[in-house]
């Protein structure tokens, strides 16, 4: 639901001469702090299970997404205020994210992890399906801010099942020896594969960000639609990930790289018609494509990380994978605000299509310029050449 109702609250309560700006804030302070948890709170938490991290994030949304109702209803609300309460709801997220494929990791043998992050990431993907076509419906008739305090109830469901789950033993939870993010960075420089794949999906989600800004504008401003006509986007959008997700059987036979670039280029595809001015069922459509070809992207990057990373230490890279995410998406979006404000929202969405495609094929270009030159170092090396580093 927070799909639709975060920046649509944010709509709410902005003035019209500054409203892409608020909701690029909105949006961005709903994920961003999550970094800055991940960075500085380290020392504290990362001898903390990965079951009590999931705990702690998700009873300090439910506390803080529940204010937004509650402050809205005494008429005190205002958007600096709004996000803040935001800001501070997400402070653990990075934590909780980690922590969620820590325990899948914990739990799964290795063989079978590829299959329990795509049920998850599915799973997600399908509650996208029914929460923003909910939340669509209910911000036409009710404010944004009790949808809100409906996503802070299910935060709240949540922690009281994590509460009730049996908690692993302590010696189970391997400890992290230095802060979590930055420990983990240090880790992921010495793969070279994981830091590749991670400043590719890193640019990727800065050149999605701008479209949680853009989208909403371009329903309101563009379209002069209801919310309802958002909420059908993001539901569309999850049913084509979930049917993604349901594919990935058929991809695990396939090469990690080339599958990645392909998703890159496919969603970049996917947004270029916004750009265009066509009509809004073309839109519509090809949201719900560019989301079955998201679907697969998720439990790709994060099986390779599971995979590559040392038992010892996979809290603490997951951790820095999910600080440097988080960088990108908000970051994307906070840009999404003045960009959105200049270019206006059907420009913005194509632009960052078009980015996005031009992203991917720079990763084509390098994968296959590094494929060609591969045979010809084993060549070398064959010969008695010194090989290069």
């Amino acid at each position: 639901m927070s799909f639709v109702a975060v920046p649509w609250l944010a709509i709410e309560l902005a003035p019209d001469e500054h409203t892409g700006l608020w909701v690029g804030g909105a949006v961005a302070a709903y994920t961003l702090p999550g970094v800055v948890g991940a960075l500085l709170l380290g020392r504290w938490l990362r001898r903390v299970s990965a079951q009590r991290l999931l705990l702690a994030d998700n009873l300090l949304r439910a506390v803080f997404m529940g204010a937004v109702p509650l402050l809205w209803g005494l008429g005190v609300l205002t958007p600096a205020l709004y996000v803040v309460l935001l800001a501070t709801s997400s402070l653990l997220h990075a934590w909780g994210s980690a922590a969620t494929y820590t325990v899948l990791a914990e739990l799964m043998p290795e063989e079978h992890r590829l299959a329990a992050n795509t049920l998850v990431s599915t799973l997600t993907f399908a509650a996208t399906i029914a929460g923003p076509a909910v939340a669509g419906v209910l911000v036409s008739f009710v404010s944004a801010a009790y949808v809100l305090g409906l996503d802070a109830f299910s935060y709240l469901f949540l922690a009281v099942v994590i509460a009730r789950t049996p908690w692993a033993p302590a010696e189970s939870v391997a400890p992290v020896d230095n802060t979590a993010a930055r420990g983990g960075f240090s880790l992921i420089r010495r793969f070279p594969e994981l830091l590749g794949l991670l400043a590719l999906t890193w640019l990727f989600n800065l050149f999605y960000g701008p479209v949680e800004v853009a989208l909403p504008l371009h329903v309101t401003d563009d379209l002069h639609a209801p919310g309802s006509l958002l909420g059908l986007y993001w539901a569309l959008f999850g049913i084509g990930a979930v049917v993604g997700g349901l594919a990935m059987g058929s991809l695990r036979q396939l090469p990690l790289w080339p599958v990645t670039v392909a998703i890159v280029i496919g969603w970049g595809l996917a947004l270029v018609p916004f750009g265009f001015g066509v009509a809004t069922a073309v839109t519509v459509a090809a949201f719900t494509i560019g989301g079955a070809i998201y679907g697969p992207f998720v439990p790709l990057s994060v099986t390779l990380m599971q995979a590559k990373s040392p038992p010892a230490y996979l809290t603490a890279m997951l951790a820095a994978r999910s600080a440097a995410l988080l960088t990108a998406s908000p970051l994307g979006t906070a840009l999404g605000g003045p960009l959105t404000s200049a270019l206006g929202p059907s420009a913005t969405l194509g632009g960052s299509g078009l980015a996005t495609v031009l992203l991917g094929c720079s990763a084509a270009l390098v994968l296959l310029v590094r494929r060609r030159r591969a045979p010809v170092r084993a060549g070398s090396d064959k010969h008695g050449s010194p090989s290069h580093p």
